[in-house]
């Protein structure tokens, strides 16, 4: 426990509105049945408190006939609900509420997203979409843009029946593109205002809670004796308070720290805060609740406190926090835990499932989320307190710890005496995983807050290459530990990052290579016509930078993306342009990979005499490198372009000499391939006698797997 004086620690736990930061658009997904806690729920039974007319008023909106069914048409969209109210006011307890009641009478699924980010800016639908997609267990292509992917969501969710929350919305704007296309799914959304532009759309809006519900839920808090014994001070207190839950349950954790403090006393130290004239009368009441408890506190958690603004995603551990504030992560861990006691912070359900253990401990323990509400005050008194080149240390440390951690977890998927693994044995304790297993957990469970932490680095601006380091890192980690093709969506977002970091500091080769990265991703999920624009940027930067490999690299890519588009004219000279750099620098694989696309895109073409000069020289290429099967890989296409050709003998010679060569590399399987093409050519030539001698062998070589080898 940090020793905080005399500062008073309380076990009870204090919820606020505010939604969980996982459930964050890069994370949306399905309701835990923890969701039920951001209500205005009792802090020990976990008792709803309050807000049965709303309550009651939302479930008749349900019933309520819509417009198209008053007209006799079948409603062609998902009914949507709206809970309006400021932050702090209860908005998205209601809903969680509301939905928890609701959640029986949709087998397919309770699916939550926040649109709004920690920082208060809008999250981009397309981020929001991708998330719902991964909850709904849909793979969504890397770098789709917004408009495919709510396309998918809405595909998915036309043959379900789910209620889907949207917290924290700013506009229609943002909720209109992912509403479901099924009256049978409903839709909860949370906004400070009407959404304008939805149509049929009902707000339930919410103020303060009434006196007696109020004072019920600061007596869970302060115990009844305290309220009953000066009730007139209770009710007072709850009015100063505005009868915002989020504003009573910091006060009420403020007075549970102090059991010998009355209600009288709380609400004259209340009624001292000064207000802001730049808060908004409505959200005075919140910021003074704010103030009594911070300024309440040490100084040294004071900062600690402030730093949490910084947090990615408005999530935290206790490597996160010691790195902030620059403690031990001991210390670190307590004061997170006193935070959670005071209502300051809050558990983020389940995330601390599966993380790995190292040292008898967690490594980062357990996550914690700043409640939304309380994130623009935090930001407030880190501009009023704290200098910006702390700020700017401080998320220094915070990264450069991040990158150390995804160091730590791309290492213990290293064999045991490489490098990597003995550089592991020397970091410190609290950052080692104690397996593979543990790491991947710990990566899966905090990959929305690495990914923010990514976008943090890029866009302070200041931290590029830190921010570099830490992608490189993060990239790392996740392909070895998600593999590429799964990792596809992460890292396509942080191949732009690098992009743009790479463009704003006129690094070349780097430019060059986010671009590679990214154009291979689109041609992967079919977008040729991007990936080609991408890879002829890509050729352009590495020229700016003097980086003949990856010029070569883009050459060979433009060359594979106009053979992907039927171009076979500009496919061949861009392959002729990249081996020629190949030739150039002398680099044999390279060399013999790119003769054998040549050939490739001239025998499309029908330049047959061209595609076996091609074939040839790749066959060649390989040999001089003792790549075997290669060699016999390319015999067998050279073979391929004699027969299109009209010259069968001549096929059926070189296709001799593959399966001698295939027979030499110990390649059986190839083998067995080459010598049913052998005994395809051999049938056309009416020796059906030899090509049944072939296929009897091929049949001895491989069984059963003869059938799938027909087309090698």
């Amino acid at each position: 426990m940090m020793d905080w004086g005399a500062w008073p620690v309380t076990d009870q736990a204090v919820d606020f509105e505010e939604p969980s930061s996982e459930n964050r658009p890069s994370q949306a997904g399905p309701v835990p049945e923890e969701r039920a806690g951001h209500a205005i729920v009792d802090a020990v039974g976990g008792r709803f408190i309050g807000r049965q007319r709303e309550l009651k008023a939302l479930r008749a909106d349900i019933e309520r006939a819509g417009l198209d069914t008053i007209s006799g048409r079948k409603a062609p969209r998902a009914r949507v609900l709206l809970v309006a109210g400021r932050p702090g006011s209860g908005r998205t307890a209601l809903a969680a509420e509301l939905t928890r009641r609701l959640a029986d009478a949709y087998p397919d699924g309770v699916l939550w997203a926040g649109l709004t980010e920690p920082g208060g800016e809008a999250v981009p639908v397309e981020r929001v979409a991708r998330g719902l997609l991964e909850a709904l267990g849909s793979t969504a292509p890397a770098g789709a843009d917004e408009d495919v992917l709510t396309g998918m969501v809405r595909e998915a969710l036309a043959v379900r029946r789910c209620l889907l929350v949207l917290d924290d919305a700013a506009d229609a704007e943002q909720v209109d593109p992912l509403l479901p296309d099924n009256p049978e799914c409903l839709v909860v959304a949370v906004s400070q205002g009407p959404l304008t532009g939805i149509p049929d759309v009902r707000p339930c809006t919410i103020g303060g809670m009434d006196a007696k519900s109020a004072i019920e839920l600061l007596s869970r808090f302060t115990g009844s004796v305290r309220v009953t014994v000066d009730p007139q001070t209770a009710e007072s207190l709850v009015e100063q308070c505005g009868g915002q839950p989020a504003a009573m349950m910091l006060v009420g954790g403020w007075l549970a720290a102090r059991p010998q403090v009355s209600v009288a006393d709380a609400a004259k130290q209340l009624h001292g805060q000064s207000d802001d004239p730049e808060v908004p009368v409505g959200a005075r009441p919140l910021a003074r609740a704010f103030r009594l408890v911070h300024d309440s506190l040490p100084q040294s958690a004071g900062r600690l406190l402030r730093l949490l603004a910084l947090a990615p995603a408005g999530r935290v551990d206790a490597h996160t926090a010691s790195a902030l504030a620059g403690c031990s992560v001991s210390a670190a861990r307590s004061a997170l835990e006193d935070f959670a006691a005071l209502g300051l912070l809050r558990s983020a359900a389940g995330a601390a499932e599966g993380n790995g253990r190292a040292g008898g401990e967690q490594v980062g323990g357990e996550q914690y989320e700043v409640p939304g509400c309380l994130a623009p005050l935090l930001r407030a008194r880190v501009a009023e307190e704290e200098r910006p080149a702390e700020v700017q240390l401080a998320r220094a440390r915070m990264l450069e710890r991040t990158v150390r951690l995804l160091q730590s977890c791309r290492a213990v998927t290293e064999p045991e005496d490489s490098a990597a693994r003995r550089k592991l044995a020397g970091l410190p304790r609290a950052l080692r995983f104690p397996g593979a297993g543990a790491a991947g957990a710990w990566l899966e469970a905090r990959r929305p807050v690495l990914v923010a932490a990514a976008r943090i680095a890029v866009a302070d601006g200041e931290l590029d290459t830190l921010a570099r380091r830490l992608i490189s890192a993060l990239v790392r980690a996740l392909v070895a530990h998600r593999g590429t093709e799964s990792a596809a969506p992460e890292l396509y977002g942080l191949h732009r990052l690098v992009l743009d970091v790479a463009v704003r500091r006129g690094l070349h080769r780097e430019q060059a290579a986010a671009l590679l990265n990214l154009a291979d991703l689109d041609a992967r999920t079919g977008r040729t016509a991007d990936a080609l624009a991408r890879y002829r940027a890509a050729l352009d930067a590495a020229r700016r930078g003097n980086d003949p490999y990856a010029a070569a690299r883009a050459m060979e890519s433009v060359g594979g993306a106009h053979q992907e588009l039927g171009d076979w004219e500009r496919a061949a000279d861009w392959y002729g342009r990249a081996l020629a750099q190949r030739l150039l620098r002398g680099e044999r694989a390279d060399e013999a990979r790119l003769y054998g696309r040549l050939g490739g895109v001239h025998t499309y073409a029908g330049r047959y005499g061209e595609a076996l000069r091609s074939w040839r020289a790749a066959a060649a290429g390989y040999r001089r490198l003792g790549d075997l099967p290669g060699h016999a890989r390319a015999l067998s296409e050279a073979a391929r372009v004699q027969e299109y050709a009209g010259r069968p003998e001549e096929s059926l010679r070189t296709c001799e000499e593959a399966v001698a060569w295939a027979r030499r590399a110990g390649d059986l399987r190839l083998q067995a391939a080459l010598q049913l093409r052998l005994a395809d050519t051999l049938e056309r030539l009416g020796d059906a006698a030899a090509a049944g001698l072939h296929r009897s062998a091929a049949a001895r070589l491989l069984g059963d797997e003869v059938s799938s080898l027909r087309n090698p």
